[in-house]
């Protein structure tokens, strides 16, 4: 489990941080007491390779390092009233299941870690969610878009992302309010494509809306382009991609080449990556997608987006996934200085106190976050901005997307 790698940005990183590597020389030490303390050891694992790589590593482990460096430099993390340094335990899951259930198990079961953080993605959290309640560890997942996860009431098991039926409620809302009559749907056959496809299509009943056309496609798709010309021909007044990273951005670039260009235009997750206005350029203008926040949230927002870019030189936070992993942190942290590392009165605290996050307020109904309401946000001029509903945009709704360029 201890294995060295460098990053794009060119950070080298251990999956184990100590202290005197997250911090400045006059920062590292404040004392001998503190650095003689026994690390808060927190494990997890999570896709640095294989097809979820991109999206681990935009959304969720740049924010593991960034919130131990951060408590790290201040000393080390408040234990119910001590300071102690945290040790991260990271791996590989290599976008594999088992490896991911392996890593887990051996990371609760023989190595003891303190606490644990999440895996990537729905799939993984499907997997390891139960094996948490089962070892008695709080489980804080910020990328789980999964509504039979929340149903099985496991009590160990939090979920900070907006659920299918909000995000899809709120994308049907928005189409609804500005005329759209007709859409066409892509999905990834798995569980955040088939719930979220399940989801839109209760939405769309009773909308005045209709979908015309509907595909699935496998992960690791390379070429959509038979699809969306099919798709092109039902002059659909939006589109409407439940896709992962590399298939947004390959479903943008091939609807540009191909020159489909509805009113709207609406993929993720993926769209709210700085790697996708980067990808796209000016392409990316007026396209939606599935994004909560950005640095005008809140002061907080700012303050996380800020570090967030000067640690990683330039690297930007996504602006939906990543607002809810620094949220389950912020949680996380709260609950270790109330309640010291006693796991079972760390659950009690998450599920029974109204947090205050980056996000805003956020409280439990069993594992459900109920205080963060479905969005869709919108690029515009270089910023994703939430245009849906009005009583949480940043910037109004672009209403016809411009041409491709």
């Amino acid at each position: 489990m201890t294995a060295r790698r460098t990053l794009p940005t060119g950070l080298t990183r251990r999956t184990v941080i100590r202290l005197a590597a997250a911090a400045p020389a006059g920062l590292a030490f404040p004392s001998l007491v503190t650095a003689q303390r026994a690390p808060v050891r927190v494990g997890y694992a999570i896709a640095r390779s294989g097809p979820l790589a991109a999206g681990a590593q935009e959304t969720q482990e740049p924010n593991y390092l960034l919130w131990a460096e951060q408590h790290n430099a201040a000393g080390g993390l408040d234990v119910k009233g001590s300071k102690r340094p945290i040790e991260l335990v990271g791996s590989d899951d290599r976008t594999d299941i088992e490896t991911c259930v392996r890593s887990y198990e051996k990371l609760m079961g023989s190595d003891k870690v303190d606490l644990i953080l999440p895996p990537y993605g729905s799939n993984a959290s499907f997997a390891v969610a139960p094996l948490a309640t089962r070892f008695g560890y709080p489980f804080l997942a910020p990328t789980a878009l999964s509504r039979k996860l929340i149903d099985m009431k496991l009590p160990y098991y939090f979920s900070l992302l907006q659920q299918a039926d909000l995000m899809m409620g709120a994308l049907v809302d928005m189409l609804k309010a500005n005329g759209a009559k007709t859409a066409v749907v892509i999905h990834i056959d798995d569980l955040f494509g088939l719930e979220s496809q399940a989801a839109l299509k209760t939405a769309v009943q009773g909308s005045g809306m209709q979908i015309v056309d509907e595909k699935s496609y496998p992960l690791g798709v390379k070429d959509l382009s038979p699809v969306l010309r099919s798709m092109k021909d039902k002059l659909p007044d939006a589109f409407i991609g439940l896709t992962y990273p590399p298939d947004t951005i390959l479903a943008s670039r091939q609807s540009k080449e191909i020159g489909f260009n509805p009113k709207f235009f609406y993929a993720g997750v993926g769209t709210s990556f700085q790697l996708y206005s980067t990808t796209m350029g000016a392409a990316a203008e007026g396209v939606l997608g599935m994004g909560s926040w950005n640095s005008k949230t809140s002061p907080g927002a700012k303050a996380y987006f800020d570090a967030h870019v000067k640690r990683f030189a330039g690297k930007e936070p996504d602006r939906w996934a990543s607002g809810a992993c620094w949220a389950g942190l912020e949680i996380l942290t709260a609950a270790v200085a109330k309640s010291g590392l006693d796991r079972k009165a760390i659950r009690d605290y998450v599920a029974g106190t109204e947090h205050h996050t980056i996000l805003g307020k956020i409280k439990f109904a069993g594992s459900e976050n109920l205080g963060t309401p479905g969005t869709v946000s919108q690029w515009q001029k270089g910023e994703f901005e939430v245009v849906w509903p009005k009583a949480k945009a940043t910037a109004p709704l672009t209403t016809v997307k411009p041409a491709w360029v």
